[in-house]
């Protein structure tokens, strides 16, 4: 079971450009930590996906062995695992952030 767990992650991961697992969605975060991240994506104005691990048990359990990252939210860009919340919040202060998802291509929402 953990690996199927394990494989529907890395499909979801490989499916979006940017993803965000986080509790709760985009519309409704559900913690302070998820809320800042989505602010932040959405203050660069990136398109991304989300996954909420509040639906999916194993979701929420397995992202964290995917990841050997022990806290939610988790970012993703390409692929590769960025940080949680506090890296994110980090990154995007020194413009580190904006500057991977740049030099990564990722697409800007639509105006």
């Amino acid at each position: 079971m953990t690996d199927d767990v394990q494989a529907r992650i890395a499909d979801v991961v490989k499916a979006n450009e940017v993803l965000l697992f986080m509790k709760g969605s985009p519309l409704f975060p559900q913690c302070g930590f998820s809320s800042r991240a989505v602010a932040i994506l959405d203050h660069l104005g990136v398109e991304y996906g989300s996954v909420d691990v509040l639906q999916d048990q194993g979701i929420r359990q397995g992202i964290k062995q995917f990841s050997d990252w022990p806290t939610i939210p988790q970012l993703y860009v390409k692929g590769e695992f960025i940080g949680g919340s506090d890296i994110m919040m980090e990154m995007y202060e020194s413009g580190e952030l904006a500057d991977l998802l740049e030099k990564a291509g990722v697409s800007k929402k639509a105006a």
